[in-house]
Order: structure tokens, then sequence, then C-alpha cells
């Protein structure tokens, strides 16, 4: 393995990935604990797949904006050291799959040449930043997010305060009230608004807090009607502050923010907040509304050259049907958005390089990825839409229908993930053939919408669908042999400015039967439907026991045939997967570990010092003081499930008891001095300094315990 010290111009990603590398070789060894290094690695995107042996890597495309010579450095890596495919996800993000572990840092190291990162697209960080893909041309908005979703990526992107979580965290922008990055399942969502205020016009967010899906799907809730611009930051870092350190760490099932604030209430969760607001570094930030180059329109020297590109159209009816469905006026007079059609984001490399011609002639330098795992296509000339349909039409992009209930979402599911239990992505190409046959004319309709996911986990966002699929298993008792199922679910939807809802889990049924499911549904509602009555409407009017009735028929499994024991894109036999972990071959001892990693951190904290970066500083020692409790509680045999627990055992569990004392007090009022001292350099130096004092008697506590 080569090393990468000489070869990028950030020290800082430079570091990162060599400590990536340094970490792999130590796990290797047996040095690391599996645990500890799976939370490493997935922070620095690299997730292990289904597959034994590889890894599937996720490149983190922060709202979706993508350029033609950064989509050909993906393409050039996944060719170098994947399979030639790529996956765009409802993240915004692009996955590779099949990767070998130790090739992970090359990988790295060779996109970052054109400014594309790893760091934080999976773990218990804050996710990739999502955002409208209409954002910047949409004759909707109040002003373009483009820029905040910059802005905030990089303030988190290797922030001391996200980095080791209880869970993921993670936040979208909308371009308007539609919420079509879909704000409310977030745990952070915004839509812009704008005010006028002594007479100026001032912007801001409308701000949602606590929303997620999953098994357990929740909507978020209001915070702020109208948090104006400056004010979006220093809310979010006080935010992720608060659940860094309330937040569950134990249970995986509990441990995101949304069951936090279903604990402590929503005003529970903003008195929190503002009891933070001490330490936040920016008491007021403005951001650059030129971020990124996130709002700049750059043409390539290839603009507008058509050559080899015929102009006539050979399918007319498509053509006029793809402008209809695919094609918006932007707010630029004289150019139009253009959306992308990418059957469940898959496409080759070869495809991906002529797709990035199609951008560099047709449209801005400026491809956007959508959150239903299409594509964008910004500042189309409306006299090229011939040429263009055409060029589109050689890669399958150019189906009508964007966004429809004909555009299906699923995760890759059973395909490549560890938690897939029945194939996501057999049942909706399926589906979107009964549609195109059987139903063309809802080639129009965006107010039906299908999503699928391979688990309860609902990545391919099914609790929100008008009519959504998960993937499950079902045993006949009959003859106890085990078949793919789908739980089917019912009615959920967005409203738009932050409102909507979540779908109702209707029945399940055997996976082959998901067809009939569709048919079922949409036959009964184009029959007993009223006149204009949305299918929300419908649903809600009918109810969630009409429809299991309904689909009651499709449940019954002393009718089932051979083939509803083999899922979709199978030859073989059913069998529910069960995930195999990697394993370091050796027992850790963990207690130590965790003063490793304590004795780093406070490595970390002394060259934030150094470097005047003081609120980085504080909170690397602040994570040196709990981590530390943490090591010593567990020696123990304490095991606590948040970070404030652990400050409060300590106090009981060591410091009353006289086993250990502490410099200032009581550990916690050592601690959390934190959220109520401003982060400036006469802070930070004597925290450091408490952090550094508390870590030798964490040493010195260590060794007497191994000596005794």
């Amino acid at each position: 393995m080569r090393s990468f010290r000489t070869e990028l111009e950030d020290p800082v990603v430079e570091q990162d990935i060599l400590d990536l590398e340094k970490k792999i070789a130590l796990f290797h060894e047996g040095k690391i604990d599996d645990e500890k290094f799976r939370s490493l690695r997935l922070a620095r995107g690299v997730y292990g797949q289904r597959q034994p042996g590889v890894q599937m890597i996720r490149i983190k495309i922060p709202f979706g904006k993508l350029t033609v010579r950064q989509l050909r450095r993906i393409c050039e890596v996944s060719d170098e050291y994947s399979t030639g495919n790529l996956h765009i996800t409802t993240r915004q993000d692009i996955q590779i799959h099949y990767v070998s572990l130790d090739r992970t840092p090359e990988l790295w190291a060779e996109l970052e040449r054109d400014q594309i990162t790893l760091r934080e697209a999976c773990g218990n960080t804050v996710r990739n930043i999502t955002a409208s893909a209409s954002a910047g041309v949409d004759p909707k908005e109040a002003f373009d997010v483009s820029p905040y979703a910059y802005e905030l990526f990089e303030y988190f992107l290797r922030n001391p305060i996200c980095q080791e979580m209880g869970r993921k965290f993670k936040i979208a922008f909308s371009a308007n009230e539609e919420d079509s990055a879909l704000s409310l399942i977030h745990d952070l969502g915004v839509i812009p608004k704008v005010k006028v205020i002594d007479g100026k016009e001032v912007r801001g967010f409308k701000v949602l807090i606590g929303g997620g899906l999953g098994a357990q799907p929740s909507l978020a809730e209001v915070a702020y009607e109208f948090l104006e611009e400056d004010q979006l930051i220093p809310f979010s870092e006080a935010l992720v502050r608060v659940f860094d350190r309330y937040g569950e760490r134990n249970r995986r099932t509990k441990a995101r923010l949304k069951f936090l604030m279903q604990d402590l209430g929503k005003e529970g969760l903003l008195k929190l907040i503002e009891e933070e607001w001490p330490s936040v570094a920016n008491k007021s930030k403005l951001i650059d509304r030129n971020a990124g180059k996130a709002a700049d329109v750059v043409f390539s020297e290839q603009y507008g050259k058509y050559q080899a590109i015929a102009e006539e159209v050979v399918d007319q009816k498509k053509f006029e049907l793809w402008k209809e469905t695919n094609v918006f006026q932007q707010k630029q007079e004289g150019y139009v958005g253009v959306y992308l059609r990418i059957q469940l984001g898959n496409m080759t490399t070869a495809t991906a390089r002529k797709l990035a011609e199609i951008v560099e002639r047709f449209a801005a330098d400026d491809l956007r990825l959508t959150i239903n795992q299409g594509g964008m296509l910004r500042y189309v000339k409306e006299d090229s839409l011939p040429r263009l349909f055409n060029a589109l039409d050689t890669l399958g992009f150019a189906n009508p229908g964007f966004d429809s209930i004909a555009d299906i979402t699923a995760c890759p599911g059973t395909d490549t993930c560890n938690l897939g239990i029945s194939s996501s992505t057999g049942i909706a190409k399926a589906l979107e053939d009964v549609i195109a046959t059987e139903y063309p004319e809802l080639v129009k309709d965006t107010q039906l919408s299908i999503k699928i996911s391979g688990c309860p986990n609902a990545c391919g966002q099914h609790s929100i669908a008008s009519i959504g699929f998960h993937g499950s298993s079902q045993k006949n008792r009959a003859n106890k042999m085990v078949f793919p199922a789908l739980q089917v679910l019912l009615g959920g939807g967005i409203d738009g400015d932050g409102a909507g809802r979540v779908a109702d889990k209707v029945i399940k049924v055997p996976s082959k039967r998901g067809l009939d499911v569709l048919r079922y549904v949409l036959d009964d509602y184009d029959t007993n439907a009223n006149e204009g009555e949305y299918f929300v409407d419908y649903y809600g009017r009918q109810g969630k026991e009409y429809f299991y009735e309904l689909l009651k028929p499709l449940a019954d499994v002393s009718t089932l045939e051979p083939a509803d024991y083999i899922d979709w894109g199978s030859e073989g036999k059913f069998e529910v997967h069960k995930a195999v972990g990697e394993c370091a071959g050796v027992i850790i001892d963990l207690v130590q570990t965790l003063i490793y990693e304590t004795e780093e951190k406070m490595e970390w904290a002394e060259q934030a010092l150094a470097a005047e970066k003081y609120a980085d500083a504080i909170y690397h020692a602040y994570n040196v003081m709990v981590n530390g409790a943490k090591a010593l509680l567990l020696s123990e045999d304490v095991k606590l499930n948040t970070q404030k627990k652990v400050i409060e055992a300590f106090d009981e569990k060591l410091v009353a008891a006289g086993a250990f004392k502490v410099a200032e007090g009581t550990f916690e009022d050592q601690v959390l001095q934190i959220n109520k001292e401003e982060p400036n350099a006469d802070f930070a130096l004597r925290y450091v300094a408490l952090a550094k004092g508390f870590l030798t008697q964490v040493q010195a506590y260590r060794s007497n315990l191994q000596e005794a």
C-alpha cells in the first residue's frame, strides 16, 4: 500500500487518509476492537456490505451538486477499485461496491484530487446534507439554499462535536414550501422564508427538528416559524451538541434525535439548546451567498456544440410527454431545467461518462443528483431540447414521468446490504413494468408515489409513500417453509411547508404478489374515488380497515405456489440473511482501548489549541474527560447509555466514594464548564489543562488497578 503523504495539497485531508491506512493495519493486527474499527471506518464512508470481505464506499456529494470533472473522477475510481457501476442514493450520495478494505485509503486520495470526500458519509456523524435539486433555479423559491447547505456541510465536516455521536444526524434544505427535500423526516429540516423587518427584506428559515423514518417513523416538529439566516449555524451547532451529550448510546433503536425529543418534549429540548448557547463559538454567522461557488453558473467550452446529435425527434409523442413531465421553466429567463429518470439510481461508468459529455454540451457544469435517485440538468436552452432528448434517450434517461408513480424509489436492499430481508430492486423493476404496460396514463401522476425498502429501516423512504413496501419474511406454518414477503404501507405523503403524513402498515403479503397489490389498489381507486380526489384523501376517507379487507385475499398463504418461495431476481431457495460483522480474531481489552482513544483525543486537543482553534480544542478536551470517565466506569462494570449519565455516574461511583479526586468541585462541575463559558483562548487553556490533568489521573488509576 503506497503512501499519500506527498500527493495531497490539504494536510488535514492527507493526515485523515494516513490515519485510516494506519488504523486498517492495526485492525488486521488485532490491536483495535472490531466495534471501534467499525465506527472509525464508517465515519470515513467505508461500509461493510452483504458479501463478505468487500466494502461499500459511500461518496459524499453535498446537496447533490456534482461537476463534470468530479463525475469523471468518480468513474475512474469505480473502474479502478470497484465494478464500474455507480448507485445514486436517496441522500444524494454516490455508492460503489465490492471494494477491498485495504485499498480504501488510496481510493479516497484519488477522489480528493477533485475535492470529493468520503468523510462522514456513514456512521454516527452529521451525514450528507441534502437539498432540493431545483435550488437556485426554482421559480417558486424565496432564495437559493445551495450556499447555506454548503456552508453547513463545511461547518460540520471534521467538527469534533459530531464525530462519535450515539447515532447519525440528518439535515435537509427544501427550496420552497412544497418541501421537495422532505424537511419533515429529518433531524433538522429547513424551508427558506423572507420577511420584511423595519422596511428591509430579511432572509430566514422555517426550522423543523426531530423527524426520522426507520422502523418507528416520526415527523418533525416546528422549532421556529422564522429563524434569521445568521442564526442557522449557531442553532444547528447547539442542537448537535445537545444530541451528542444527551442522546442514547447503547440502545441503537432508541438513539435518534426523535427519541430524545420524545423523552424531553420539544420545549425541553429547546431549553437544553438554550443552555448550550454560551459554548457556541459563533452567536451569529452570516452565510457567504457564493459559498463553495454553489451559486456560480459555469459552462464548458463544449456548451452549445451538438455535432453528431440529430435534431429530428423520432418518437414525437414521447418527446412531448417528456417535455411535459421532465422539463420546467427556470426562474432565469431563457433557460429550462431538465430532470433525468435513472432507474433505481443505477448506471455504469460508461453511461456516466456519456452523461458527462451531455452536460458539457447542453447545460451548466452543475449536475444535481435528486433524492429520488435521479438527476437534473440546469441552464438548458429551450431550442436545444430535441437534441438533448435524443442524446438522453440513447442512455435510457429520457423516459417521461420524473417523480411520478412510474418513477419508483428503492434502496439496494438484498443486492448488497447486510440488513436487506427481501428484494427491493427486483420488485421495483417489475412494478415499473406494470405501470408502463397496464397504467401508462399514470406517467403524469405525481400525487401518487411508490417507495420500497429492503427492510424496515426506510432507506427507500417507504414510510411516506402513497404506496410503500418494505422487505420482510414469513413462514408457511403448513410446511414450515419461509418465503419472501412485503409489508404493505398506504396513505403517506407530503402536504408541504413541513407537514405530511406517515403511511399506515396495512398488511403483509408474499413478495411475488406485490404486483397484484398495486393492481388492487389502483383499480379500486379508479373505480371508487370521487372526481379529482387525491389518493391520500381517498385513503383517509376509506380507512386502513377497508384496504386491509381489499388486500386480504393476497395474504392467504394456503394458495402459495413454488415460485412464491423464490425472491425477485433469485433462482434459489429463499433464506433470511444473517449479517456477519468483521472479526479481529483476538480478545480486546476494551478499557485500555478506551484509554488509548482518550490519549489520542488529548493530542487532538493540544494540536487544536496550538492552532488557535479554541472551540475545537475545548470539545476535544471535553471528550477526553467523558471518555476517560467511561473507561474507568467500565473497569467497574458500569455501562451507561448517554454522556450525561457517564458524567453523573462518575461522581456517584468514584468521586463521592473517595476513589477519585477531581480538580474543581464535582466531576460534573468540572466537565460542564463547557456550556457555561465562552470558547475563547483563556477558557481553552484552562479547560485543556484540566483535561490533561484528568487524563494523568485516569492513567494512574488504571495502572494501580492492573497492579492490584
